[in-house]
């Protein structure tokens, strides 16, 4: 009898999974699974907008903004359209158009709402409502896709969702933990190229500095060679114009400049080490394209060769507070760069090294 019952007892089992598979109730219970996962991941990342919310709103308070959550609210739904890429006719031109509408649409929303305001806290406040557009359009997209699953019982894409939202978590951590460094004006691993180009300004013999475009320009005299350093306007939260200035620098020399240098920090592959330092050629800079090119253009335009040299780090490590790893990596860039100077060009030469990435807590 025993025997009897165990046996009926997998029977049973049995027909409920043939049951399950033929009526597909198997699928719909899986996808009822996952849908409870990534509701508990949406529900997290809305946390963190909440609390990043409240924590840009205190300090936006704290600066007198008499009106914050309506300015915030304004700045994360602001959407930005790409220029038609079917007739690549002028898309270069278009882009950055349509890229400096946008971050003058911001700059002058808060000189507006507080002229008073100083360029150094206006820069703290514009990075950390870019963290909180980011997550805000991150948790719409998640939420989109988990509703659009569910409506029309896709269990194919909740399982692609679900698969993803590991990683998706970890870009919105990442995000949610960097909105400290931006609020308090901390350097971050980005930071990394306008650092190496404040050292080269400290060791150099300096004869000039001029801001053009929210970007410093030092005329300096480094190991004999007639060096112009190019970075964004610190200490703020910026990244300057590096492209259109360089373009315009090479142009006032009329192109007689022996080397152009670019030195940026660089997401590292798996098994990599942080602050490991590469060189190569072409222009290091993380940019949508018209900064990009323009400094391509100016480098092919007049011969100029055009080398690169980037600092391996995390996403994490990139946009958190900049580690002693990444200080020290910058230590031994300052002397790869200027080793590539003096190898790759006699006395008297003209260099152009340019810093690029945010320049926050950096100065000159």
């Amino acid at each position: 009898m025993p025997g009897d019952l165990s046996d009926y007892i997998v029977q049973l089992i049995w027909i409920i999974l043939f049951i399950m598979i033929f009526t597909g109730a198997s699928q719909r219970i899986q996808m009822k699974i996952w849908a409870y996962d990534i509701r508990n991941k949406l529900a997290t990342i809305n946390n963190y907008l909440d609390n990043d919310k409240k924590r840009v709103e205190e300090a936006m308070k704290k600066l007198g903004f008499r009106s914050p959550s309506l300015i915030i609210s304004r700045y994360i739904n602001y959407f930005l359209i790409e220029p038609v890429s079917i007739e690549p006719t002028d898309i270069i031109r278009r882009l950055d158009s349509i890229l400096t509408t946008r971050e003058s649409f911001f700059k002058d929303t808060l000189k507006r709402e507080h002229p008073a305001l100083g360029r150094y806290e206006r820069s703290l406040i514009e990075s950390s409502l870019e963290i909180l557009s980011a997550l805000n359009y991150i948790y719409k997209v998640v939420r989109h896709y988990l509703l659009l699953g569910e409506k029309h019982n896709n269990w194919i894409l909740l399982m692609q969702l679900e698969l993803v939202m590991p990683e998706i978590m970890r870009i919105v951590e990442t995000y949610h933990k960097s909105l400290d460094s931006f609020i308090n004006g901390k350097p971050i691993g980005d930071s990394a190229g306008p650092l190496l180009a404040s050292r080269l300004i400290q060791l150099g013999n300096t004869v000039s500095t001029r801001i053009m475009e929210d970007t410093l320009i030092a005329e300096t005299w480094l190991d004999n060679r007639r060096v112009f350093i190019i970075k964004a306007e610190g200490p703020g939260s910026n990244v300057g114009r590096p492209g259109k200035v360089l373009k315009k620098l090479v142009e006032e020399l009329h192109g007689n400049v022996d080397l152009i240098i670019t030195v940026d920090a660089a997401l590292k592959l798996e098994g990599e080490e942080t602050g490991e330092i590469a060189e190569g050629a072409g222009a290091a800079i993380g940019d949508p394209g018209p900064e990009k090119i323009a400094i391509e253009r100016a480098a092919a335009q007049h011969e100029i060769p055009l080398t690169a040299v980037v600092i391996k780090m995390g996403l994490s490590e990139a946009l958190y507070t900049m580690k002693k790893d990444i200080y020290d990596a910058v230590e031994r860039a300052v002397d790869y760069v200027r080793r590539i100077i003096r190898e790759k060009t006699g006395e008297n030469a003209v260099v152009i090294v340019a810093g690029i990435g945010n320049t926050i807590g950096v100065t000159p």
